[in-house]
Order: structure tokens, then C-alpha cells, then sequence
């Protein structure tokens, strides 16, 4: 489907959500700590999966070696800004083509891009709290710390706010994105495919008439789209963008 008729869906659309995948990040320069080539660069360095130590119950027994590979992989990967996919995001979002935007990433590139209305199923590394007294740290904070990161008031372990594996995704975010989706009638999937645990928790509540993905690679799951586009999900928003300012400025 050509661009012009893409944007008139979402201009004619009465309620936009995003769905924001992995490849979104990617493009930004993001690494893909459990399927790319870092996986194996963790699994030598530290003799663990990417799951194994970046779950709950790592953190609760390890804690020191937790936070030497949440530093080196998770929190030095923030020092890259979004791309040039979040802040189209943004401006699409200006426009009022787009209406919310949900994603289980947690580098909170969404955010940082400007974007309002983000759901992080997951939260986000830049939220980390005490458990004991409830004091709340930056992630820069949690980066400086020696070792584990400790509470300077009563010196306790510090807990970023992300769902680790093995942990549900709060009942009440679920609540939420359930919601957000099923009052869409139009849906926007950026760089995943259906069956990956983002589309597979949410598209149960989607009955609208577009469902779009945008992905890279072909999936035999594409099929359950209505309109399936093949390519960079950044070149495609940054496409609707100029697409509406040249449509509004002529």
C-alpha cells in the first residue's frame, strides 16, 4: 500500500496505539542482548544465558555479579540516544496521528524521544528504588555505584524498576495496554512480528479494522495483518512525516 493511503488511515483513524518492538531499538543502535551476536559475548564472559542472569531469581542470589553485567550491557547501552524512528515517533504523535504508544523495552527511548502517553510494560532502567525505605535513584546513580548499588539512607540494595524473567508484568500495567488496545481502531506494529510476547499478550484485544505491521522480515505470522510493509520501521515513520508536512505546507 502506497504511503499517501497509509497516511489517510491514520489521519481518518479515531484512536492510533503503537505497538514499539525491538527492531525500533535496533535501529537505533541498540544491542539485542538475548538473540544477537552479545548473546554469546555475555554467555563467555560471565558462563550465563542473557535470562539467566537478568532474572529474579539471579538478583535475589548474586547481586554482585548482577549489577557488573547490568552496568557493562544494560545501563552503558542508554548512552545512545533514540534514533531517528522515536523522534518521528514524536513528531507523528504532534501531528495527532498518533494516540498512545506501548512497548516492554526498558531503555525508555520512547520517552526520552518526547513521546507522551508511553506505557513501558516493563518499566524502565531510569526508575530504581529502595525497597527498604522506598528513596528513589537515577540511573545515573546506579551507574557511578561501586559494586551494588546500596541506599545511602539505610544502605540496602537498590532494585531497578524492571520486570526481570521469571516476574509477571504488573496486573494493573496489563490492565492498561489491554485497554489502550482495545479501544484503537487502529493498531501500528513497529518492528516485531505478531508472535512475539509483545503482539501475543495484546492482539486478543484488537477487533479494529487496521491492524499494520511494519517489520523487516517476512513471518509467517503476517498474514494476521491487514496490511503487512516490509522495511525499516524508522524509514517508514520518518516517510509519514515528511509525507504530512509536504501534504499541510502545500
Amino acid at each position: 500500500m502506497k504511503d499517501k493511503n497509509m497516511l489517510q488511515i491514520l489521519e481518518d483513524s479515531r484512536y492510533t496505539v503503537v505497538l514499539s518492538g525491538a527492531g525500533l531499538m535496533v535501529e537505533s543502535g541498540y544491542p539485542l542482548l538475548r538473540d544477537g551476536r552479545e548473546s554469546y559475548e555475555i554467555e563467555e564472559k560471565y558462563g550465563y544465558s542473557f535470562e539467566e542472569i537478568f532474572s529474579s531469581a539471579f538478583y535475589s542470589a548474586r547481586k554482585e555479579v548482577f549489577f557488573r553485567f547490568y552496568k557493562e550491557f544494560i545501563l552503558k547501552a542508554t548512552e545512545v540516544p533514540p534514533g531517528k524512528g522515536f523522534h518521528a515517533l514524536k513528531s507523528l504523535q504532534d501531528y495527532g496521528l498518533v494516540d498512545s504508544i506501548i512497548t516492554r523495552r526498558i531503555a525508555g527511548l520512547e520517552d526520552r524521544a518526547g513521546c507522551r502517553n508511553v506505557l513501558n510494560m516493563k518499566g524502565t532502567v531510569f526508575e530504581n528504588v529502595c525497597p527498604a525505605c522506598g528513596r528513589k535513584y537515577s540511573a545515573e546513580y546506579m551507574k557511578a555505584a561501586k559494586g551494588v548499588p546500596l541506599c545511602e539512607k539505610c544502605m540496602t540494595a537498590i532494585r531497578p524498576q524492571v520486570c526481570l524473567f521469571g516476574e509477571m508484568i504488573n496486573n494493573a500495567v496489563m490492565t492498561r495496554a489491554a485497554e489502550e488496545v482495545e479501544k484503537a481502531d487502529t493498531l501500528l506494529v513497529l518492528g516485531a512480528n505478531l508472535t512475539t510476547p509483545l503482539c501475543s499478550q495484546l492482539l486478543q484485544y484488537y477487533s479494529g479494522p487496521n491492524l499494520i505491521l511494519v517489520t523487516e522480515h517476512e513471518h509467517y505470522s503476517d498474514q494476521r495483518a491487514d496490511i503487512v510493509i516490509h522495511g525499516r520501521s524508522d524509514e517508514f515513520l520518518a516517510g509519514m512525516v515528511s509525507e504530512y508536512e509536504k501534504k499541510n505546507n502545500d
